[in-house]
């Protein structure tokens, strides 16, 4: 190869080289920034392909689809001064390309570790202006509200990204609390199990003195009732009696005489002493021959 074409070859690739650098590409999930010797010349470079001066113009491109910050866990306090251990995580997304370049030289490590210290301090003040069951069920949503809304104001005036949200993962009291906690909830379990065990005896035993109190009521009634009926028998017997008395005093005396004997005859064990004169043998003496 000769010298001629040696250098039109080099002469070449380095047209073509240059033809490629004059040209690049911004996707749609990305914004891009354009600089001369270092300085910002052009700011969020829309999607799509664009001309560049090679060697004097560089290009900065940056992910714009949702980020994600996971916080690490922080200990904080709330209003009446009980200790948490709260786990969060915040999304966010480049809103101002120049200015997240100029903060952050591009990187989203160090956006992340400047959110995290935004997102930690922004935490730390919302929970230390809620009480412990505020923070867990009452306000959390307002919390979480609160919290977007101050973080997203200084992360685009200061980083030039959107905070999207910032949820709580989890909110768990320290280990030392919990033992404490658990030991205090198995307390209030048992008094209140006394309690109802309790409440349950005074109840089973009001129900037992109203069953006897109802029961001697019954007893009370059926007792009358009873005494009501014997007197009426004895008044209907003494009716018939006297009316027998009264037809045949004779026979009647007879009778009551067969009445007493039977009677006074039916066990065979006992022994009677009278006098043979007696009033009690009046018809067995007249039924001599």
């Amino acid at each position: 190869m000769s010298n001629k074409s040696l250098i039109a070859l080099i002469v070449g690739v380095i047209v073509v080289l240059a033809g490629w650098n004059c040209f690049y590409i911004v996707l749609q999930t990305e914004r891009a920034v354009l600089l001369q010797f270092g300085r910002v010349v052009q700011t969020d470079v829309q999607p799509g392909l664009h001309v560049k001066v090679p060697y004097v113009n560089q290009v900065r491109k940056f992910d714009a689809r949702l980020m994600t910050l996971d916080a690490p866990t922080q200990r904080f306090l709330t209003l009446e001064k009980k200790a948490v251990m709260v786990d969060a995580y915040a999304k966010w997304r480049v809103k101002d390309a120049e200015r997240f370049y100029t903060a952050t030289s591009g990187l989203k490590q160090i956006a992340d570790e400047r959110l995290s210290r935004r997102l930690e301090s922004g935490l730390r003040d919302q929970f230390g202006k809620r009480t412990l069951h505020e923070v867990v069920s009452g306000e959390r949503d307002a919390l979480m509200a609160d919290i977007t809304a101050s973080l997203n104001k200084m992360a685009e005036k200061e980083l030039g990204i959107e905070v999207i949200d910032v949820r709580v993962k989890a909110i768990d009291l320290p280990k030392e609390v919990n033992r404490s906690v658990f030991e205090r909830m198995s307390t209030e379990r048992e008094r209140e199990a006394r309690e109802h065990r309790a409440k349950g005896n005074e109840l089973a035993e009001g129900i037992r003195a109203d069953a006897d109190r109802q029961r001697r009521v019954l007893l009370a009634e059926a007792y009358r009732q009873s005494e009501e009926t014997r007197g009426d028998g004895d008044a209907q017997a003494a009716a018939i009696y006297s009316k027998a008395y009264g037809q045949d005093q004779e026979f009647y005396a007879f009778y009551r005489s067969l009445r007493a004997y039977r009677e006074s005859f039916a066990n065979k064990s006992d022994v009677m002493v009278l006098d043979p004169s007696s009033d009690f043998f009046h018809y067995l003496e007249k039924a001599k021959p």
